[in-house]
């Protein structure tokens, strides 16, 4: 075994873990395995160390290396895991300067340090730019691929920890990420997904203040060949008029936007210092879709937030119909140490189980209508693998017989319940 990385989280850690397994193995590092973990919730750093500890017992000859959000927020805890031997940062994971240095401490005659020494986490609120990565290797053969155009976030929700594992926004400059999807295009990608923290605020550090539409429209311009650009994560309140005009006019921008609303309650939006009010989500949806009508929104929602009442909940509930939404990812709230949110008056634990499974079920009911009245229609699918797609609205479909890469026009013709069906 050389290096194998154990990902927790969200897409930018799965695309930072490449990046890592690059570095880590340009630097010599063999018989490791680096857990990148998420810092979301409680549960996602509790799930890091049950890992951590299973994959000792599995491998006890194997050095293991803890990174990510939960590690830089809580290095000491992670450090003092007698299954850890180095505790490394979130922006030192990207460089391989830091893994040179875990190398030669590992090679070390003595090895064996305390869980001081284990400790090689910087100051994350200290990095102010954004090196682009382009990952050749691992994004070779797959037909959609990720470019990271931004991390950090300068936002403090009351509910969230994770500025202080990401450090403050920052950007890559337009030139190098379209230069990193023209490379990308020609190596045969299909489709390209632009991923960040808070994909909104890009490029308020640059030079000229761009924002995320100018970036998508400059890709769409100067990379001709691109089939379809998707975007991740967005705060709806920070989308400017150029992301608004490509999405109403170059169907090479995917018809689906999953959104950062957490609420649909306006005095919780405003305890979680939300930017936003329930009328403006609302009313960003229903401009969206006068753009493009057959948009599909996906979003976040956090059940349980503290001092929620059932007729907050209610009106949470009642914003997937109003808004329309099809993807609904639901958060249990999870009280994280340090957030003003964890000193607000908590909501009993299985009350907030009880409301993230009945708001599940609303995402539930919310995907099949969406399923239901794709039936019928032409899409055009992005061929993933030997059994599976996606639409333009990234609607899943099951296939077979198709060339993994290709973007086939299909006709579907019903669904199982989870995927349309051709």
């Amino acid at each position: 075994m050389s290096v194998e990385v154990v990902t927790f989280g969200c897409r930018l850690n799965a695309f930072e873990s490449e990046v890592i397994r690059r570095e880590a193995e340009a630097a010599g590092v063999a018989d490791t395995i680096v857990v990148n973990s998420c810092a979301v919730t409680g549960e996602a750093v509790a799930q890091a160390r049950q890992s951590i500890r299973r994959l000792k017992r599995e491998r006890p000859g194997a050095r293991i290396v803890v990174t990510g959000c939960a590690a830089q927020i809580e290095p000491g805890m992670f450090a003092e895991m007698p299954e850890v031997d180095r505790v490394v940062g979130n922006d030192d994971k990207m460089r391989g300067r830091s893994w040179r240095e875990a190398r030669a401490a590992f090679d070390a005659p003595s090895f064996g340090l305390g869980s001081g020494e284990k400790i090689a986490v910087a100051d994350i609120m200290a990095v102010k730019e954004m090196a682009p990565h382009l990952l050749e290797g691992f994004q070779k053969g797959l037909p959609r691929v990720f470019v990271q155009v931004q991390n950090g976030c300068d936002h403090r929700c009351t509910f969230c920890i994770i500025p202080y594992g990401r450090g403050n926004s920052r950007s890559v400059p337009m030139g190098a990420v379209v230069d990193q999807v023209r490379a990308l295009v020609e190596r045969g990608h299909a489709e390209i997904v632009l991923t960040g923290v808070d994909l909104t605020s890009y490029g308020a550090d640059l030079p000229g203040a761009p924002k995320l539409g100018m970036l998508t429209r400059q890709i769409l311009r100067h990379v001709p060949e691109l089939r379809r650009l998707r975007i991740s994560s967005i705060d709806s309140i920070e989308v400017d008029r150029d992301l608004l005009d490509v999405i109403a006019h170059d169907q090479r921008l995917m018809p689906h936007l999953h959104l950062s609303l957490q609420s649909g309650d306006d005095m919780i939006l405003k305890r979680m210092k939300r930017r936003h009010s329930r009328a403006a989500a609302i009313a960003f949806c229903a401009q969206v879709r006068r753009l493009r009508p057959d948009i599909a929104f996906g979003a976040d929602i956090i059940a349980g937030f503290p001092t929620e009442t059932d007729d907050m909940f209610a009106r949470s509930r009642e914003l997937v119909q109003e808004c329309d939404l099809t993807f609904l990812h639901v958060f249990p709230y999870s009280p994280r140490p340090g957030t003003p949110a964890a000193r607000m008056p908590q909501v009993a634990g299985d009350v907030v189980r009880e409301r993230a499974r009945r708001l599940r079920m609303t995402g539930a009911a919310a995907l099949q209508r969406r399923l239901a009245a794709d039936v019928g229609g032409m899409r055009q699918v992005l061929i993933e693998s030997a059994t599976q797609g996606r639409t333009e609205h990234f609607m899943p479909v099951a296939i077979s017989g198709e060339t993994p890469g290709a973007v086939r026009t299909l006709a579907m013709r019903g669904h199982d319940g989870a995927r349309l069906t051709v």
